[in-house]
């Protein structure tokens, strides 16, 4: 049986009352009133909504993962939610283009107005930045000082805080050790790539050194490509490579968690293999669509302020280019594409193992 409840009206729903009478116009305030400034705190009020949203989709992923056993059922709605975090930063690129209809002359009419405040202070952006797997150390610093000392000493331990919880990254990595498929169900996976990686570059070798109809000089340099892609091959047939890769901050993602993202790529016709594939590939699509973000956003600055500092001091195009070339959390899985190989030249699985990747459904006779 239904209960009763009160009617509900559209704008007390939606308090529009709250959102609408939120554009207070600094430069109204200094007497010098600029037509474009509402479409600049419409702009930023409607990133921090998205970024609300992001981190509530992104909040109850991460809950999915937070447990030594992931249940199957979950993979799908993970897909989704984080295929929706995408759509959502597409939407964010494009309200750059709107921005842009704002003219530097027009910024100009109320940017001085502004300062200190910078969109370095969303601690919105900040939590999302943690909460993907941006570590402390990797960042860049903004005006020469680590990012959380821009904050009040409340928010400042509150996103100390979040660096010291589990992160997306971390999650993940945890998962895709649990990968069951490597080496313990008769099929050994490292060993068996090893050798069809083997073989494929020595096919690849002898056609080089067979071709009648390249000169020894072109032979020489395709050789010398051919070596390059022999090194970038033993990395990962080498734990003891890779590790060292991440001694020296080349990797991040742990061999095994490596091992175990190569093999869902590789393997990701098989059935049971779709969604995990999917679920990788949504989080590089995160991953990319930021740096498009932020590369876009630099781009728009520079458009805007040319050289000049940012309103909070930091080098502003410098600063934000610089971010979108190396705070990307990710990049491991970017460079899986580094390793993979033709189907036609993947190891076989043995039929046990298809089976266990397959679905089947068996129907009793009556």
């Amino acid at each position: 049986m239904k209960k009763d409840h009160p009617p509900v009206e559209y704008s007390d729903y939606l308090q529009l009352h709250k959102i609408l009478n939120s554009q207070d116009r600094k430069s109204e305030e200094h007497g010098a009133p600029a037509h474009d400034e509402t479409l600049f705190i419409i702009i930023h009020q409607t990133y921090e909504l998205w970024f609300k949203q992001i981190l509530h989709e992104l909040d109850s992923v991460m809950d999915m993962f937070q447990h030594d056993y992931v249940d199957e059922k979950n993979i799908g709605v993970a897909v989704s939610r984080l295929h929706r975090i995408s759509e959502i930063l597409k939407v964010l690129i494009n309200q750059i283009r709107i921005l842009e209809t704002m003219t530097s002359q027009d910024f100009l009419d109320f940017r001085n107005f502004l300062t200190p405040a910078s969109g370095f202070q969303s601690f919105q952006f900040r939590t999302l930045e943690i909460k993907l797997g941006l570590k402390l150390e990797e960042r860049i610093k903004f005006s020469q000082q680590a990012y959380h000392t821009h904050y009040i000493p409340e928010k400042q331990a509150e996103l100390l805080d979040m660096e010291s919880k589990p992160s997306l990254f971390e999650l993940l990595q945890t998962w895709l050790e649990r990968t069951p498929f490597l080496e313990r169900t008769g099929f050994n996976f490292p060993e068996a790539y090893r050798k069809a990686v083997d073989k494929m570059l020595s096919e690849e070798r002898s056609i080089i050194q067979n071709n009648p109809g390249i000169s020894d000089a072109e032979k020489a340099e395709r050789l010398k490509m051919m070596a390059a892609s022999e090194k970038h091959f033993a990395s990962i047939c080498d734990a003891s490579i890779h590790n060292q890769f991440i001694a020296e901050g080349r990797r991040r993602l742990s061999y095994t968690a490596t091992l175990a993202a190569l093999f869902i790529n590789l393997y990701r016709d098989q059935p049971i293999l779709h969604l995990p594939y999917r679920l990788l590939a949504e989080i590089l699509d995160i991953d990319e669509l930021l740096a498009s973000w932020r590369y876009s956003h630099a781009l728009m600055t520079l458009r805007m302020i040319g050289r000049k500092t940012g309103t909070g001091g930091s080098a502003g195009y410098g600063y934000l280019k610089s971010t979108a070339d190396s705070h990307r959390v990710f990049a491991d899985l970017f460079n899986l594409s580094t390793f993979l190989i033709p189907r036609s030249q993947l190891p076989e699985l043995p039929e046990k193992l298809q089976r266990q990747l397959s679905f089947f459904f068996t129907m009793e006779k009556e």
